[in-house]
């Protein structure tokens, strides 16, 4: 179960900077 979760975690993780990316560009691209 510990191991599962971990990966939950990991990928959780990952959509979480994949999003943040995505509103950084969108950010940028407002100031322009």
């Amino acid at each position: 179960r510990l191991f599962r979760d971990a990966k939950l975690t990991q990928i959780f993780e990952g959509t979480n900077q994949i999003q943040r990316l995505i509103i950084a560009r969108e950010m940028i691209k407002e100031r322009k």
